[in-house]
């Protein structure tokens, strides 16, 4: 297969990951060139991975004919106009989560990628890994009889004391429903199909955070988001499912996903990893036994969707991180935020269809 051409807009502390996958991994792709801000982040990515090109700002690479993909891995208040100007620029787009900062841009990007024929996803991939496709085939193959409900836990302090540059998870765009809720939403969606109606509360604990992580140390952050969101979902299923994010709370663990069934419960690997432990509690024996992971991609994989996407474009069947996954967590965020406002329960417009699972090729990187 000819190598999908990639160019990257953004290189902050994710690019890390998608740098090294891309360019030792995932081998059906290449990166013609990066762009960001700070030359020397761009600067310091073409030294250490080889990359041709520099481009002076993303326009400029938005007007390469020889860039296929733009992965935009840019602020998620930036996604937006990132990921606009690509698509009128007639590329492919490819974003790190989540879509849009809001639903109406979410709409206005959809719209373009159908209007041109676009190609467009996004992240997280992280249910593409073995750990939640693991899960999909338990649950698939009825290991815990029929879904009843699911609960979803993102419990931490906040990422000011150890992220070098925290402050845009408080802003537009940000907070932990927006940062952390669509690697839980996109592993409950792969696992129990679509949500059709959400109920929520939303508020901020503290409306000013203080850095102690470096370069920071010091600064105060101005908190624009909400930062404790408990909510519930309603899935097609008829299974009905928590969901609780927050930057709040002292806590001593940080992930906790649980699928609930009328045979059993699964305990589900945190959903922001490839892998992880899975364990099933069955009341035959009323123990929590650790089941193996039978699906490819445990470590950290990210670029795998981007991957897919490539491959899709070459052959012309679907990929499974598009954007009826993004557009449909993105909605569902939206809506926990507009139950919050309006105290209702709020139906979602969006419908969802899961995906194929994931196929085993022997050969490392190389997708079906």
């Amino acid at each position: 297969m000819e190598k999908v051409r990639i160019g990257i807009v953004g290189i902050g502390a994710i690019s890390g990951i998608y740098l090294e996958n891309i360019t030792k991994r995932f081998t059906q792709m290449e990166i013609v060139g990066v762009c960001d801000l700070i030359d020397e982040r761009a600067k310091s990515a073409v030294k250490n991975y080889g990359i041709p090109k520099q481009y002076p700002t993303m326009y400029e690479m938005f007007a390469d004919d020889s860039v296929e993909i733009v992965l935009n891995l840019t602020r998620p208040y930036e996604h937006f106009e990132v990921s606009k100007a690509a698509l009128l620029a007639g590329k492919h787009v490819y974003s790190e989560k989540p879509l849009a900062a809001t639903l109406e841009e979410g709409k206005e990007l959809v719209r373009l990628a159908q209007q041109k024929g676009l190609l467009l996803g996004g992240a997280p991939d992280t249910f593409m890994g073995a750990g939640i496709q693991s899960c999909r085939k338990l649950i698939d193959d009825g290991y815990i009889g029929d879904p009843v409900g699911a609960a979803a836990f993102m419990i931490c302090r906040g990422h000011e004391s150890w992220h070098p540059d925290p402050d845009f998870y408080y802003q537009h765009g940000g907070g932990p429903l927006f940062d952390m809720g669509p690697y839980y939403l996109t592993a409950l969606v792969n696992l129990l199909g679509g949500v059709q109606a959400v109920s929520g509360m939303a508020k901020a604990s503290f409306d000013r955070r203080m850095i102690s992580s470096e370069p920071h140390r010091g600064e105060e952050i101005q908190v624009r988001v909400p930062t404790y969101v408990t909510s519930m979902l309603q899935f097609d299923s008829g299974a009905v499912g928590t969901l609780f994010t927050t930057f709040d709370v002292h806590y001593w663990t940080q992930a906790r996903l649980e699928i609930y069934g009328s045979r059993g419960t699964l305990i589900v690997p945190d959903p922001n990893t490839f892998g992880g432990p899975i364990q099933l509690y069955r009341p035959e024996d009323g123990t929590r036994r650790e089941v193996p992971l039978t699906f490819d991609y445990s470590e950290n994989s990210r670029a795998l969707g981007l991957a897919d996407m490539a491959r899709a474009l070459r052959t012309g069947r679907d990929f499974r991180a598009n954007y009826q996954q993004t557009f449909h967590v993105l909605e569902i965020m939206e809506s926990i935020y507009r139950s919050s406002r309006e105290k209702r329960m709020v139906s979602l417009e969006s419908s969802y269809t899961r995906g194929e699972p994931m196929h085993h090729n022997p050969l490392d990187g190389i997708l079906d």
